[in-house]
Protein backbone atom coordinates (compact mmCIF):
# COMPACT_ATOMS: atom_id res chain seq x y z
CA UNK A 1 0.00 0.00 0.00
CA UNK A 2 0.97 3.63 -0.21
CA UNK A 3 2.64 4.93 2.92
CA UNK A 4 -0.33 7.16 3.70
CA UNK A 5 -4.09 7.10 3.22
CA UNK A 6 -5.45 7.98 -0.19
CA UNK A 7 -9.15 8.71 -0.46
CA UNK A 8 -11.44 7.18 2.17
CA UNK A 9 -12.42 10.67 3.37
CA UNK A 10 -15.90 9.73 4.58
CA UNK A 11 -14.66 6.54 6.22
CA UNK A 12 -11.90 8.38 8.07
CA UNK A 13 -14.41 10.92 9.36
CA UNK A 14 -16.73 8.19 10.67
CA UNK A 15 -13.89 6.32 12.40
CA UNK A 16 -12.53 9.49 14.01
CA UNK A 17 -16.03 10.43 15.17
CA UNK A 18 -16.50 7.02 16.78
CA UNK A 19 -13.10 7.16 18.47
CA UNK A 20 -13.92 10.55 20.00
CA UNK A 21 -17.45 9.62 21.11
CA UNK A 22 -18.50 9.39 24.76
CA UNK A 23 -19.96 5.89 24.49
CA UNK A 24 -18.80 2.37 23.68
CA UNK A 25 -18.54 1.74 19.94
CA UNK A 26 -18.66 -1.48 17.94
CA UNK A 27 -17.69 -0.65 14.37
CA UNK A 28 -17.86 -3.19 11.54
CA UNK A 29 -15.60 -2.48 8.55
CA UNK A 30 -16.28 -4.86 5.69
CA UNK A 31 -15.76 -5.20 1.97
CA UNK A 32 -14.15 -7.47 -0.58
CA UNK A 33 -10.69 -8.90 0.03
CA UNK A 34 -7.69 -6.71 -0.89
CA UNK A 35 -9.70 -3.49 -0.71
CA UNK A 36 -7.62 -1.95 2.10
CA UNK A 37 -9.67 -2.41 5.29
CA UNK A 38 -6.71 -3.32 7.50
CA UNK A 39 -4.56 -0.58 6.00
CA UNK A 40 -7.25 2.02 6.66
CA UNK A 41 -7.59 1.18 10.36
CA UNK A 42 -3.89 0.63 11.07
CA UNK A 43 -2.80 3.79 9.27
CA UNK A 44 -5.49 6.02 10.75
CA UNK A 45 -4.91 4.74 14.31
CA UNK A 46 -1.28 3.66 14.09
CA UNK A 47 -0.36 4.98 17.56
CA UNK A 48 -3.73 4.51 19.24
CA UNK A 49 -4.51 0.79 18.93
CA UNK A 50 -4.52 -0.72 22.40
CA UNK A 51 -4.97 -4.34 21.34
CA UNK A 52 -4.73 -5.93 17.90
CA UNK A 53 -5.39 -9.49 16.81
CA UNK A 54 -6.30 -11.18 13.56
CA UNK A 55 -7.91 -14.38 12.42
CA UNK A 56 -5.73 -16.98 10.74
CA UNK A 57 -6.87 -18.26 7.35
CA UNK A 58 -7.97 -21.91 7.76
CA UNK A 59 -6.49 -21.91 11.27
CA UNK A 60 -7.75 -24.28 13.96
CA UNK A 61 -9.40 -23.13 17.17
CA UNK A 62 -6.15 -23.81 19.04
CA UNK A 63 -4.13 -21.76 16.55
CA UNK A 64 -6.57 -18.85 16.74
CA UNK A 65 -6.50 -18.86 20.54
CA UNK A 66 -2.72 -19.15 20.64
CA UNK A 67 -2.24 -16.08 18.46
CA UNK A 68 -4.86 -14.13 20.45
CA UNK A 69 -2.97 -15.05 23.65
CA UNK A 70 0.39 -14.03 22.17
CA UNK A 71 -1.01 -10.62 21.18
CA UNK A 72 -2.63 -10.09 24.59
CA UNK A 73 0.57 -10.88 26.50
CA UNK A 74 2.55 -8.59 24.20
CA UNK A 75 0.11 -5.67 24.54
CA UNK A 76 -0.50 -6.03 28.30
CA UNK A 77 2.96 -7.15 29.42
CA UNK A 78 1.09 -9.57 31.70
CA UNK A 79 1.90 -13.30 31.67
CA UNK A 80 -1.67 -14.52 31.19
CA UNK A 81 -1.90 -18.35 30.99
CA UNK A 82 -2.84 -19.87 27.64
CA UNK A 83 -6.50 -20.94 27.80
CA UNK A 84 -8.40 -23.44 25.68
CA UNK A 85 -11.71 -21.61 25.15
CA UNK A 86 -12.86 -18.19 23.99
CA UNK A 87 -14.87 -17.37 27.11
CA UNK A 88 -11.72 -17.43 29.24
CA UNK A 89 -9.77 -15.57 26.55
CA UNK A 90 -12.27 -12.72 26.60
CA UNK A 91 -12.20 -12.68 30.41
CA UNK A 92 -8.45 -12.09 30.16
CA UNK A 93 -9.03 -9.27 27.67
CA UNK A 94 -11.60 -7.77 30.05
CA UNK A 95 -9.05 -7.92 32.90
CA UNK A 96 -6.47 -6.14 30.74
CA UNK A 97 -8.90 -3.35 29.79
CA UNK A 98 -9.95 -2.83 33.41
CA UNK A 99 -6.36 -2.31 34.49
CA UNK A 100 -5.18 -0.02 31.72
CA UNK A 101 -5.12 3.69 32.43
CA UNK A 102 -5.81 4.71 28.82
CA UNK A 103 -8.77 7.08 28.36
CA UNK A 104 -9.59 5.38 25.05
CA UNK A 105 -9.19 1.62 24.59
CA UNK A 106 -9.14 0.80 20.88
CA UNK A 107 -9.48 -2.92 20.12
CA UNK A 108 -8.94 -4.06 16.53
CA UNK A 109 -10.03 -7.57 15.53
CA UNK A 110 -8.96 -8.16 11.93
CA UNK A 111 -10.38 -10.96 9.74
CA UNK A 112 -12.96 -11.71 12.42
CA UNK A 113 -14.81 -14.41 10.41
CA UNK A 114 -11.66 -16.58 10.32
CA UNK A 115 -11.60 -16.62 14.12
CA UNK A 116 -15.06 -18.20 14.20
CA UNK A 117 -13.98 -21.79 13.53
CA UNK A 118 -16.55 -24.63 13.68
CA UNK A 119 -17.73 -25.51 17.21
CA UNK A 120 -15.35 -22.96 18.74
CA UNK A 121 -18.15 -20.91 20.38
CA UNK A 122 -16.17 -17.82 19.41
CA UNK A 123 -19.21 -15.76 18.47
CA UNK A 124 -21.04 -16.63 21.70
CA UNK A 125 -18.00 -15.57 23.73
CA UNK A 126 -17.66 -12.30 21.81
CA UNK A 127 -21.37 -11.65 22.22
CA UNK A 128 -21.15 -12.24 25.98
CA UNK A 129 -18.05 -10.03 26.29
CA UNK A 130 -19.74 -7.15 24.50
CA UNK A 131 -23.31 -7.41 25.78
CA UNK A 132 -22.53 -8.16 29.43
CA UNK A 133 -19.67 -5.71 29.92
CA UNK A 134 -17.89 -3.85 27.12
CA UNK A 135 -21.01 -2.13 25.76
CA UNK A 136 -21.27 -0.26 29.09
CA UNK A 137 -17.66 0.98 29.03
CA UNK A 138 -17.57 4.38 27.27
CA UNK A 139 -13.83 4.17 26.67
CA UNK A 140 -14.03 0.88 24.72
CA UNK A 141 -13.97 1.16 20.93
CA UNK A 142 -14.02 -2.18 19.14
CA UNK A 143 -13.33 -2.25 15.39
CA UNK A 144 -13.92 -5.55 13.62
CA UNK A 145 -12.92 -6.22 10.01
CA UNK A 146 -13.74 -9.04 7.67
CA UNK A 147 -13.40 -9.92 4.00
CA UNK A 148 -15.91 -12.77 4.30
CA UNK A 149 -18.82 -10.39 3.82
CA UNK A 150 -21.28 -13.28 3.99
CA UNK A 151 -20.28 -13.92 7.61
CA UNK A 152 -20.33 -10.22 8.49
CA UNK A 153 -23.81 -9.77 7.05
CA UNK A 154 -25.31 -12.86 8.68
CA UNK A 155 -23.61 -12.79 12.10
CA UNK A 156 -23.06 -9.09 12.77
CA UNK A 157 -25.42 -7.10 10.60
CA UNK A 158 -28.15 -9.61 9.75
CA UNK A 159 -31.54 -9.93 11.39
CA UNK A 160 -30.58 -13.09 13.29
CA UNK A 161 -26.96 -12.28 14.08
CA UNK A 162 -25.78 -12.75 17.65
CA UNK A 163 -24.68 -9.12 17.76
CA UNK A 164 -27.63 -7.74 15.78
CA UNK A 165 -28.35 -4.12 16.71
CA UNK A 166 -25.13 -4.02 18.76
CA UNK A 167 -23.02 -2.70 15.87
CA UNK A 168 -23.00 1.08 16.33
CA UNK A 169 -21.51 1.93 12.92
CA UNK A 170 -21.03 -0.03 9.73
CA UNK A 171 -18.55 0.93 7.02
CA UNK A 172 -18.53 -0.85 3.68
CA UNK A 173 -15.19 -0.18 2.02
CA UNK A 174 -15.45 -0.20 -1.76
CA UNK A 175 -12.67 -0.25 -4.38
CA UNK A 176 -11.14 3.05 -5.47
CA UNK A 177 -12.76 5.13 -8.19
CA UNK A 178 -10.74 6.52 -11.12
CA UNK A 179 -9.71 9.69 -9.29
CA UNK A 180 -8.36 7.66 -6.37
CA UNK A 181 -6.57 5.21 -8.69
CA UNK A 182 -4.87 8.16 -10.40
CA UNK A 183 -3.82 9.61 -7.05
CA UNK A 184 -2.57 6.20 -5.90
CA UNK A 185 -0.33 5.48 -8.90
CA UNK A 186 0.89 9.08 -9.04
CA UNK A 187 1.95 8.64 -5.41
CA UNK A 188 4.00 5.65 -6.59
CA UNK A 189 5.76 7.86 -9.13
CA UNK A 190 3.97 6.34 -12.14
CA UNK A 191 3.05 8.80 -14.88
CA UNK A 192 0.31 7.56 -17.20
CA UNK A 193 -2.37 9.48 -19.07
CA UNK A 194 -6.09 9.15 -18.31
CA UNK A 195 -6.66 6.67 -21.15
CA UNK A 196 -3.98 4.35 -19.76
CA UNK A 197 -5.32 4.68 -16.21
CA UNK A 198 -8.81 3.87 -17.49
CA UNK A 199 -7.52 0.70 -19.17
CA UNK A 200 -5.69 -0.20 -15.96
CA UNK A 201 -9.00 0.22 -14.10
CA UNK A 202 -10.73 -1.96 -16.70
CA UNK A 203 -8.22 -4.73 -15.92
CA UNK A 204 -7.79 -4.51 -12.15
CA UNK A 205 -10.69 -2.40 -10.97
CA UNK A 206 -9.90 -0.12 -8.06
CA UNK A 207 -8.37 -2.71 -5.72
CA UNK A 208 -5.43 -1.10 -3.87
CA UNK A 209 -3.59 -4.39 -3.25
CA UNK A 210 -3.34 -5.04 -6.99
CA UNK A 211 -2.38 -1.45 -7.79
CA UNK A 212 0.46 -1.62 -5.27
CA UNK A 213 2.12 -4.28 -7.43
CA UNK A 214 2.59 -1.93 -10.39
CA UNK A 215 6.22 -1.16 -11.17
CA UNK A 216 7.43 2.31 -11.93
CA UNK A 217 9.42 2.38 -15.16
CA UNK A 218 7.32 -0.27 -16.93
CA UNK A 219 4.58 0.61 -19.39
CA UNK A 220 0.99 -0.43 -18.71
CA UNK A 221 1.19 -3.43 -21.06
CA UNK A 222 4.55 -4.49 -19.57
CA UNK A 223 3.08 -4.34 -16.08
CA UNK A 224 0.07 -6.44 -17.11
CA UNK A 225 2.33 -9.04 -18.76
CA UNK A 226 4.44 -9.19 -15.59
CA UNK A 227 1.50 -9.48 -13.18
CA UNK A 228 -0.71 -11.88 -15.17
CA UNK A 229 1.31 -13.76 -17.79
CA UNK A 230 4.95 -14.07 -16.67
CA UNK A 231 6.31 -17.33 -15.21
CA UNK A 232 5.66 -16.31 -11.60
CA UNK A 233 2.82 -13.87 -12.24
CA UNK A 234 1.59 -12.52 -8.91
CA UNK A 235 -2.05 -12.24 -9.96
CA UNK A 236 -2.41 -15.50 -11.91
CA UNK A 237 -3.51 -17.54 -8.87
CA UNK A 238 -5.30 -14.68 -7.11
CA UNK A 239 -8.66 -15.60 -8.64
CA UNK A 240 -8.84 -19.04 -7.04
CA UNK A 241 -7.51 -17.83 -3.68
CA UNK A 242 -9.98 -14.97 -3.67
CA UNK A 243 -12.98 -17.30 -3.82
CA UNK A 244 -11.54 -19.88 -1.42
CA UNK A 245 -10.86 -17.22 1.21
CA UNK A 246 -14.28 -15.59 0.90
CA UNK A 247 -16.69 -18.50 0.49
CA UNK A 248 -16.58 -21.91 2.15
CA UNK A 249 -18.28 -23.63 -0.81
CA UNK A 250 -16.57 -21.62 -3.52
CA UNK A 251 -17.32 -23.90 -6.51
CA UNK A 252 -20.87 -22.65 -7.06
CA UNK A 253 -19.75 -19.05 -6.61
CA UNK A 254 -17.12 -19.50 -9.32
CA UNK A 255 -19.64 -21.23 -11.57
CA UNK A 256 -21.98 -18.25 -11.34
CA UNK A 257 -19.18 -15.75 -12.00
CA UNK A 258 -17.89 -17.71 -15.00
CA UNK A 259 -21.39 -18.06 -16.39
CA UNK A 260 -22.08 -14.32 -16.09
CA UNK A 261 -18.73 -13.48 -17.69
CA UNK A 262 -20.15 -14.83 -20.96
CA UNK A 263 -23.43 -12.88 -20.77
CA UNK A 264 -22.76 -9.17 -21.19
CA UNK A 265 -26.27 -7.97 -20.37
CA UNK A 266 -26.60 -10.36 -17.41
CA UNK A 267 -29.03 -13.16 -16.56
CA UNK A 268 -32.14 -13.58 -14.48
CA UNK A 269 -32.16 -15.79 -11.41
CA UNK A 270 -34.17 -18.42 -13.27
CA UNK A 271 -31.74 -18.43 -16.19
CA UNK A 272 -28.85 -18.94 -13.76
CA UNK A 273 -30.71 -21.81 -12.06
CA UNK A 274 -31.26 -23.52 -15.40
CA UNK A 275 -27.69 -22.98 -16.62
CA UNK A 276 -26.03 -24.16 -13.38
CA UNK A 277 -28.56 -26.96 -12.80
CA UNK A 278 -28.94 -25.72 -9.23
CA UNK A 279 -32.12 -26.75 -7.38
CA UNK A 280 -34.56 -23.89 -7.06
CA UNK A 281 -34.44 -22.75 -3.45
CA UNK A 282 -32.53 -20.63 -1.02
CA UNK A 283 -29.01 -21.81 -1.87
CA UNK A 284 -28.61 -19.89 -5.12
CA UNK A 285 -30.35 -16.85 -3.65
CA UNK A 286 -27.72 -16.79 -0.90
CA UNK A 287 -24.91 -17.13 -3.44
CA UNK A 288 -26.23 -14.24 -5.53
CA UNK A 289 -26.73 -12.07 -2.46
CA UNK A 290 -23.20 -12.83 -1.23
CA UNK A 291 -21.66 -11.99 -4.60
CA UNK A 292 -23.56 -8.69 -4.64
CA UNK A 293 -22.35 -7.81 -1.14
CA UNK A 294 -18.75 -8.54 -2.18
CA UNK A 295 -18.99 -6.30 -5.28
CA UNK A 296 -18.52 -9.16 -7.76
CA UNK A 297 -21.92 -8.77 -9.39
CA UNK A 298 -24.78 -6.30 -9.38
CA UNK A 299 -28.51 -6.82 -9.38
CA UNK A 300 -30.45 -4.37 -11.47
CA UNK A 301 -33.88 -3.93 -12.95
CA UNK A 302 -34.50 -3.67 -16.66
CA UNK A 303 -36.76 -0.75 -17.56
CA UNK A 304 -40.41 -1.68 -17.11
CA UNK A 305 -39.65 -5.13 -15.70
CA UNK A 306 -40.79 -6.59 -12.39
CA UNK A 307 -38.52 -7.54 -9.49
CA UNK A 308 -38.64 -11.22 -10.41
CA UNK A 309 -37.16 -10.34 -13.80
CA UNK A 310 -34.16 -8.53 -12.28
CA UNK A 311 -30.84 -9.23 -13.96
CA UNK A 312 -27.52 -10.20 -12.38
CA UNK A 313 -24.42 -8.91 -14.15
CA UNK A 314 -20.71 -9.44 -13.56
CA UNK A 315 -19.17 -6.11 -12.53
CA UNK A 316 -15.84 -7.17 -11.00
CA UNK A 317 -13.33 -6.07 -13.61
CA UNK A 318 -10.47 -8.24 -12.32
CA UNK A 319 -12.61 -11.38 -12.64
CA UNK A 320 -13.77 -10.39 -16.12
CA UNK A 321 -10.18 -9.85 -17.31
CA UNK A 322 -8.96 -13.05 -15.68
CA UNK A 323 -11.67 -15.18 -17.29
CA UNK A 324 -11.30 -13.59 -20.72
CA UNK A 325 -7.52 -13.70 -21.00
CA UNK A 326 -5.69 -15.38 -18.12
CA UNK A 327 -7.56 -18.56 -17.16
CA UNK A 328 -6.81 -20.46 -20.36
CA UNK A 329 -3.51 -18.82 -21.28
CA UNK A 330 -1.50 -21.60 -19.58
CA UNK A 331 1.61 -19.43 -19.47
CA UNK A 332 2.45 -20.06 -23.12
CA UNK A 333 3.08 -16.40 -23.92
CA UNK A 334 4.68 -14.26 -21.23
CA UNK A 335 3.94 -11.14 -23.31
CA UNK A 336 0.37 -12.04 -24.21
CA UNK A 337 -1.11 -8.65 -23.39
CA UNK A 338 1.47 -6.75 -25.44
CA UNK A 339 0.98 -9.13 -28.37
CA UNK A 340 -2.84 -8.87 -28.36
CA UNK A 341 -3.12 -5.12 -27.93
CA UNK A 342 -4.78 -4.65 -31.35
CA UNK A 343 -6.63 -7.96 -31.53
CA UNK A 344 -10.42 -8.37 -32.02
CA UNK A 345 -10.56 -10.04 -28.58
CA UNK A 346 -8.94 -7.00 -26.99
CA UNK A 347 -11.34 -4.62 -28.73
CA UNK A 348 -14.39 -6.69 -27.73
CA UNK A 349 -13.24 -6.86 -24.11
CA UNK A 350 -12.44 -3.14 -23.93
CA UNK A 351 -15.91 -2.17 -25.12
CA UNK A 352 -17.63 -4.21 -22.42
CA UNK A 353 -15.11 -3.32 -19.71
CA UNK A 354 -15.54 0.39 -20.46
CA UNK A 355 -19.30 -0.02 -20.02
CA UNK A 356 -18.65 -1.51 -16.59
CA UNK A 357 -16.22 1.30 -15.75
CA UNK A 358 -19.00 3.78 -16.55
CA UNK A 359 -21.47 1.90 -14.35
CA UNK A 360 -18.93 2.19 -11.50
CA UNK A 361 -18.98 5.97 -11.94
CA UNK A 362 -22.68 6.86 -12.05
CA UNK A 363 -22.24 9.75 -9.55
CA UNK A 364 -19.64 11.34 -11.85
CA UNK A 365 -21.92 10.90 -14.88
CA UNK A 366 -24.84 12.52 -13.07
CA UNK A 367 -22.61 15.35 -11.90
CA UNK A 368 -21.50 16.08 -15.46
CA UNK A 369 -25.13 16.03 -16.65
CA UNK A 370 -26.04 18.49 -13.91
CA UNK A 371 -28.49 16.11 -12.27
CA UNK A 372 -26.55 15.08 -9.15
CA UNK A 373 -29.46 16.17 -6.97
CA UNK A 374 -32.22 14.73 -9.16
CA UNK A 375 -33.77 11.45 -8.03
CA UNK A 376 -33.02 8.88 -10.70
CA UNK A 377 -33.34 5.17 -11.39
CA UNK A 378 -30.41 3.47 -13.08
CA UNK A 379 -31.49 0.62 -15.31
CA UNK A 380 -31.09 -0.99 -18.72
CA UNK A 381 -33.50 -1.96 -21.47
CA UNK A 382 -33.58 -4.73 -23.99
CA UNK A 383 -36.16 -6.29 -26.25
CA UNK A 384 -36.02 -9.41 -28.36
CA UNK A 385 -36.83 -9.35 -32.05
CA UNK A 386 -40.37 -10.11 -33.18
CA UNK A 387 -42.26 -10.02 -36.46
CA UNK A 388 -42.91 -6.31 -35.91
CA UNK A 389 -39.57 -4.99 -34.72
CA UNK A 390 -35.87 -5.80 -34.43
CA UNK A 391 -34.15 -6.66 -31.19
CA UNK A 392 -32.53 -3.78 -29.33
CA UNK A 393 -30.57 -3.07 -26.17
CA UNK A 394 -29.61 0.03 -24.17
CA UNK A 395 -27.11 -0.73 -21.43
CA UNK A 396 -27.59 2.41 -19.36
CA UNK A 397 -30.78 4.39 -18.83
CA UNK A 398 -31.00 7.23 -16.33
CA UNK A 399 -34.71 7.55 -15.62
CA UNK A 400 -35.07 10.95 -13.97
CA UNK A 401 -37.75 12.40 -11.72
CA UNK A 402 -37.66 15.63 -13.75
CA UNK A 403 -39.37 13.92 -16.70
CA UNK A 404 -36.25 13.13 -18.73
CA UNK A 405 -34.64 9.79 -19.58
CA UNK A 406 -31.01 9.74 -20.68
CA UNK A 407 -30.36 6.94 -23.17
CA UNK A 408 -26.62 6.43 -22.73
CA UNK A 409 -24.22 4.98 -25.28
CA UNK A 410 -20.69 4.14 -24.08
CA UNK A 411 -17.77 4.08 -26.52
CA UNK A 412 -14.10 3.40 -25.74
CA UNK A 413 -11.70 4.68 -28.39
CA UNK A 414 -8.20 6.10 -28.77
CA UNK A 415 -9.43 9.42 -30.18
CA UNK A 416 -12.57 11.46 -30.69
CA UNK A 417 -15.54 9.29 -31.58
CA UNK A 418 -17.11 9.93 -34.98
CA UNK A 419 -20.81 9.13 -35.38
CA UNK A 420 -21.43 7.59 -38.78
CA UNK A 421 -24.61 7.82 -40.81
CA UNK A 422 -25.37 4.15 -40.08
CA UNK A 423 -24.78 4.52 -36.32
CA UNK A 424 -26.90 7.66 -36.20
CA UNK A 425 -29.76 5.80 -37.86
CA UNK A 426 -29.33 2.93 -35.41
CA UNK A 427 -29.49 5.24 -32.38
CA UNK A 428 -32.57 7.03 -33.69
CA UNK A 429 -34.35 3.75 -34.46
CA UNK A 430 -33.55 2.42 -30.99
CA UNK A 431 -34.78 5.64 -29.41
CA UNK A 432 -38.11 5.49 -31.24
CA UNK A 433 -38.53 1.78 -30.53
CA UNK A 434 -37.98 2.48 -26.83
CA UNK A 435 -40.52 5.30 -26.92
CA UNK A 436 -43.10 3.09 -28.65
CA UNK A 437 -42.69 -0.01 -26.49
CA UNK A 438 -42.24 1.74 -23.14
CA UNK A 439 -45.07 4.20 -23.84
CA UNK A 440 -43.11 6.81 -21.90
CA UNK A 441 -44.14 10.47 -22.08
CA UNK A 442 -40.76 11.67 -20.82
CA UNK A 443 -38.26 13.51 -22.99
CA UNK A 444 -35.57 11.18 -24.36
CA UNK A 445 -32.02 12.54 -24.42
CA UNK A 446 -29.34 10.70 -26.36
CA UNK A 447 -26.19 10.81 -24.23
CA UNK A 448 -22.77 9.65 -25.38
CA UNK A 449 -20.05 8.65 -22.92
CA UNK A 450 -16.69 8.51 -24.70
CA UNK A 451 -12.99 8.66 -23.95
CA UNK A 452 -12.17 11.88 -25.82
CA UNK A 453 -15.53 13.33 -26.80
CA UNK A 454 -17.35 13.58 -30.10
CA UNK A 455 -15.77 14.47 -33.40
CA UNK A 456 -17.77 17.37 -34.86
CA UNK A 457 -19.68 16.25 -37.93
CA UNK A 458 -23.14 16.20 -39.50
CA UNK A 459 -24.52 13.76 -36.91
CA UNK A 460 -22.90 15.04 -33.70
CA UNK A 461 -25.73 17.54 -33.16
CA UNK A 462 -28.19 14.70 -32.53
CA UNK A 463 -26.54 14.07 -29.17
CA UNK A 464 -28.16 16.09 -26.38
CA UNK A 465 -25.36 15.61 -23.84
CA UNK A 466 -21.80 14.31 -23.67
CA UNK A 467 -19.68 12.82 -20.91
CA UNK A 468 -15.96 12.23 -21.45
CA UNK A 469 -13.41 10.10 -19.67
CA UNK A 470 -12.00 13.24 -18.02
CA UNK A 471 -15.40 13.79 -16.37
CA UNK A 472 -15.23 10.34 -14.80
CA UNK A 473 -11.99 11.28 -13.02
CA UNK A 474 -13.75 13.90 -10.91
CA UNK A 475 -14.25 13.33 -7.19
CA UNK A 476 -17.83 13.52 -5.95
Amino acid sequence: MASHLIGRIKEQAILNQCYASDKAELIAVYGRRRVGKTFLVKTLFKDQITFYTTGIYEGTKKEQLTFFHKQLVECSQVAYPLVDNWFDAFDQLKHFIKHTDQTRVLLFFDELPWMDTPRSRFLKALELFWNSWAADQPKVKLIVCGSATTWIMSHLLGDKGGLHNRVTRRIKLSPFNLAEVKEFITDKGIEWNDHQIAELYMIMGGTPYYLQMLQKGLSLSQNIDELFFSENAALREEYNFLFRSLFRDSALYRNVIELLSKKAKGMTRMEIIQATKTPEGGMLSNVLEDLCHCDFIRKYAAFGKKERDALYQLTDLYSLFYLRFVKNSQGQDEHLWTHTIDSPAHRAWSGYAFEQLCLHHIPQIKQKLGIAGVQSDICSWNVVATDTHKGAQIDLLIDRRDQVINLCEMKFSTGQYAITKAYSAQMQARKELFRTLSKTKKALHLTLITTYGLQPNLYAGEIQSEVTLADLFHSV
